[in-house]
């Protein structure tokens, strides 16, 4: 029997293997038929793996023998930031074509362990730059739900082979709101965990003080299984939380006190999006739940900290990308020629400009009134929340301000592409954990498309967030 994956849990699937409803190569062979019915249209995979089959052989194997693995032969898909061992990794770029992984990442290292078959490279944004997975130097991914429109990015290769069936579930990085934005355009529960949860060891960079890896997935109960396995502190990373951030946490004890930034939402929502929440706001109510309005004071500057902070970031860690040790190589008359056409030949438009746009940032005369600005502004809106969190359990904000937008639509205005984070970007440089789960239809051009709320709860209680998360999907 071949499952369909698009409406699948892993919950499900790991239930149908123990029961030996499906096999693991049957998942395989289920995620391969929907990549060759859908792929030609939807891009989401820069390369679909040889030995898929051969990875699910071994997993049902492994089952017969008894073996154990909390994913054992369950299909996933990764982003192409997330490094494999052998296998190739570009982050969406030219600079690193032909570039093979040397090692595991400490994500797929931990995967691995627990049997996950590896479906592909999910396409993305270059080096994770993006909101619309159409920044790829490897042409745009189109969304399943419409393909005249975007999937969301950057991870939005990863949600677009989840949402067609081409993956159970899948893992991408969010930096601004790079999971949970193509979470809600492609209706998938989107995780992005408190910073320094789970490990970036592995993680090709873009903002290091910001970037985490989360899963995308059918329900919340899959996001917190893919949760539990990956998150853990990393000798390897040195923004690894300690395991002890973790311990003892105190369970709510009545249903959830949930915040709403009442003045920060009500500016800029596209009218379907302000009915769905508004919806999710009855729904929460019906179930016993006290909404109360909350101040964000400080969150309207979130787009403006964010774009100083992330550029002078992006320009340190893009530096390394030279054309001397691996990736693209264009050769000059000198070494300073050998530089400059790499780099210019090797980068898109896109992180052309926030190398710019950080190295302006972070040059002399310019680094107290921008980047130590922006930072300080950064430690108000984490006081923010921390103080609105003292007397709410959670927030409820939309994840995005529109549903997916057309392709095309917003690349020629990069303001009006960078307004689509404004709701996910405050959250990241807070370093809170925060879920999109998917919360009702938009209907547009005849389409309903999909849109999602996001759920916010205090720094390391992902706990909550699951918890409220279920409540909402009525599990």
């Amino acid at each position: 029997m071949k499952p369909d994956l698009k409406n699948l849990t892993i919950v499900e699937a790991l239930r149908g293997l123990e029961n030996k409803t499906w096999t693991a190569r049957d998942l395989a062979e289920s995620a391969l038929l929907a990549i060759e019915t859908c792929e030609k249209d939807v891009h989401a995979y820069l390369e679909v793996f040889d030995d898929v089959r051969a990875q699910a052989d071994a997993a049902d194997a492994a089952r017969n023998r008894g073996e154990k693995g909390a994913l054992l032969g369950i299909p996933l898909v990764l982003k192409d930031n997330i490094l494999i061992k052998g296998r190739r990794a570009s982050a969406g770029s030219k600079i690193l074509e032909g570039y093979v992984a040397s090692y595991d990442s400490t994500v797929a290292k931990k995967l691995k362990k627990e049997g996950a078959v590896f479906i592909g490279r999910a396409n993305m944004d270059e080096f994770a730059m993006g909101s619309s997975t159409e920044n790829s130097a490897y042409g745009p991914t189109r969304n399943p739900f419409d393909t005249s429109r975007v999937p969301g990015g950057s991870s939005g290769g990863s949600a677009a082979a989840v949402a067609m069936g081409g993956a159970l579930a899948g893992f991408g990085t969010d930096t601004g709101g790079s999971v949970r934005q193509p979470a809600s355009f492609c209706g998938l529960v989107g995780l992005k965990p408190t910073y320094g949860s789970v490990s970036r060891s592995g993680i090709i960079a873009l903002g290091t003080s910001l970037d985490q890896v989360g899963p995308l997935t059918h329900s919340v109960e899959d996001s917190e299984i893919l949760f539990s396995i990956t998150h853990g502190h990393d000798v390897l990373d040195s923004t690894s939380l300690p395991d002890s951030f973790y311990e003892k946490k105190e369970k709510l004890k009545a249903l959830p006190v949930i915040g709403v930034p009442r003045a920060f939402i009500k500016e800029g929502l596209d009218p379907e999006v302000r009915r769905v929440f508004a919806e999710a706001e009855e729904r929460f109510r019906s179930l016993g739940c006290e909404i109360k309005d909350i101040e964000l004071p400080n969150a309207r500057f979130a787009l403006s900290i964010y774009y100083i902070v992330l550029p002078a970031e992006v320009s340190a860690n893009l530096a390394r990308y030279d054309g001397m040790r691996y990736g693209l190589h264009v050769s000059g008359d000198n070494l300073l020629q050998d530089y400059m056409k790499t780099r210019g030949q090797g980068f898109g438009p896109e992180p052309r400009r926030r190398i710019i746009l950080g190295t302006y940032v972070l040059s002399h005369g310019y680094y107290d009134a921008y980047y130590n600005k922006a930072m300080a502004v950064r430690d108000r809106l984490t006081d923010d929340f921390k103080k609105a969190f003292s007397e709410v359990d959670i927030i409820l904000t939309p994840t995005a301000p529109t549903p997916a937008f057309k392709l095309g639509e917003k690349t020629n205005d990069p303001l009006t592409m960078y307004l689509e984070d404004i709701f996910t970007v405050p959250v990241s440089l807070a370093g809170v954990p925060a879920l999109s789960v998917p919360a009702g239809v938009a209907k547009v051009d005849g389409k309903e498309l999909p849109v999602g709320i996001q759920i916010i709860a205090p720094f390391a209680r992902e706990d909550l967030l699951f918890h409220v998360g279920k409540l909402f999907e009525g599990k």
